[in-house]
């Protein structure tokens, strides 16, 4: 019928603002709901000195840190993220969609160069901003973290290492970012294209299609986020080579000296439970304020 809505088709001048409060709504409830996870990931990465902080898997893990430490550990550092991911979120889904947008990905024809694009560029914006409540997340969820609020963490790394602490992993996490939205990004629009051809509101599309391209995204990029972890909680290690990482490289060399091949899937299971869910319930939940706000 000619007076039919696509609810993805956002008129121009509320797509913005929708699209930015959609993103900050779904990236809350992503990280909120997987952190638990994320912090196993963290500790599983990281090269500790204790045997206490040595992980074989993410059951031993979880039971192991919520028996001596108590569960409260496995949220520390939480109210990092709910601070950063709500803000880097609508930044991501605003300059997503504007780049779409602007790219063509919103018309005919193929569309793998407009969705690459405008994934690509949303992460560059977004990362920039969620880069320092990252570092401050990680130092909180190291195994005997002196650290229990933001304030007091984003203090104490600043004054001991300087502005320099919340970026040195930026260009790493830019290095995992950019493929990794790229390819979510695409996997997503392409398979959301192949499952919902009349683009309505499909909460079981959403969900499977996140969670696939979130999958695929995570292994290709797991090598580089084990760096990244490096990088980040350098500041709190005792071995004086990881204390003085100075980069991306550096971070890669030592991760083969010390572990070989097999360190660059440390935290790798983790990594895929937590970006499965994540990313299907990021999308399920884009989509539905994304729907829900449009019919306000």
């Amino acid at each position: 019928m000619a007076d039919e809505v696509d609810y993805e088709a956002l008129p121009p001048n509320a797509g913005t603002a929708v699209n930015m409060l959609a993103g900050a709504l779904a990236g809350i409830s992503e990280h909120a709901v997987m952190y638990p996870v994320d912090s196993i990931k963290t500790r599983m990465q990281v090269f500790s000195a204790s045997p206490a902080g040595i992980y074989t898997g993410v059951g031993q893990a979880f039971t192991r840190i919520s028996s001596t430490e108590g569960m409260r550990a496995l949220w520390r550092g939480v109210s990092s993220v709910v601070l950063g991911a709500g803000p880097a979120h609508a930044v991501h889904f605003g300059v997503l969609e504007a780049v779409k947008e602007l790219a063509g990905g919103n018309r005919g024809g193929s569309q793998w160069v407009a969705t690459s694009l405008a994934g690509a560029s949303a992460t560059i914006a977004a990362d920039a901003l969620m880069n320092p409540f990252d570092v401050i997340k990680q130092r909180m969820q190291v195994h005997k973290s002196e650290f229990r609020s933001v304030y007091t963490c984003a203090k104490v790394v600043f004054r001991n290492e300087g502005l320099g602490a919340f970026y040195v992993s930026y260009p790493t996490t830019l290095a995992i970012s950019i493929p990794f939205n790229a390819i979510q990004y695409t996997v997503y629009e392409q398979l959301k294209r192949v499952m919902n051809p009349k683009h309505e509101y499909s909460p079981g599309t959403h969900i499977t299609a996140g969670a696939v391209a979130g999958a695929v995204a995570a292994a290709v990029t797991t090598p580089l986020d084990v760096a990244k972890t490096i990088l980040q909680t350098r500041g709190t290690s005792h071995d004086p080579e990881i204390r003085n990482v100075r980069g991306m490289m550096d971070a890669l060399r030592i991760i083969w000296a010390k572990d070989g091949l097999k360190g660059y899937a440390r935290g790798l299971t983790p990594r895929v439970v937590t970006i499965m869910p994540s990313t299907a319930l990021c999308w399920l939940s884009y989509e539905f304020f994304k729907a829900a706000i449009r019919t306000d």
